[in-house]
């Protein structure tokens, strides 16, 4: 091998380094790019630009904020963001169609990271204190199967992250009264399994006593 082949190998390696280099920086360029306008949109919270990934990002007071501005919106009177601290409970309170007060939780949880039993305890308990009919608990995330029967039980609405996206999507696209469905929607309310297992046990201690 001469002297030429292999300046032109090195050569071609100078070029091949600088090639992945550019290439680096574009990519890094573009996330960054990428990164900043989702920060910009989570910082403005508008309804209309923000994404269900962006909601994947949020902190759970941005989260809070975000339906807040959702939900004004959408024609909610009364909508009214409690404190971040000492809010009993309740994230949002607002008067539905029917001129009911709702008090509503927000859980900005990870896709995995299911919300349990203390949500649908919170919420239930606040109602007094804001002299509510109707808890909401809203999720990005989804619920345990012992949340969903608590809730059922006291008649507490769940709405999960399939809920959401739906809301998302129908917001966007105008039909808000269907959104609006979506965020009134009736709680499955269930039979206390606690008291369906007294009963059972008390006819079998029944037919042990014949």
């Amino acid at each position: 091998m001469n002297i030429n082949q292999i300046f032109d190998q090195y050569s071609l390696g100078i070029y091949a380094l600088i090639a992945v280099v550019i290439l680096l920086i574009i990519i890094l360029t573009i996330k960054s790019i990428s990164r900043r306008r989702a920060r910009i949109r989570r910082q403005q919270l508008d309804p209309y630009r923000i994404t269900m990934q962006d909601i994947d990002q949020m902190e759970g007071s941005e989260f809070e904020r975000y339906l807040y501005r959702l939900f004004t919106e959408l024609g909610y009177e009364d909508t009214y963001k409690t404190q971040s601290s000492g809010d009993f409970g309740a994230d949002l309170v607002f008067t539905d169609r029917e001129g009911i007060r709702n008090v509503l939780q927000a859980k900005c949880y990870a896709e995995h990271n299911k919300i349990g039993l203390s949500a649908v305890q919170e919420i239930y308990s606040s109602m007094r204190y804001y002299e509510a009919e109707k808890c909401i608990v809203l999720t990005s995330s989804y619920f345990t199967k012992a949340c969903e029967t608590l809730a059922g039980v006291n008649a507490v609405t769940l709405l999960d992250r399939n809920d959401l996206i739906q809301l998302i999507e129908d917001f966007k696209s105008n039909d808000h009264e269907e959104a609006m469905n979506i965020i009134e929607s009736e709680p499955q309310i269930l039979l206390s399994p606690w008291k369906q297992s007294t009963n059972q046990r008390q006819s079998q201690r029944t037919r042990k006593s014949r």
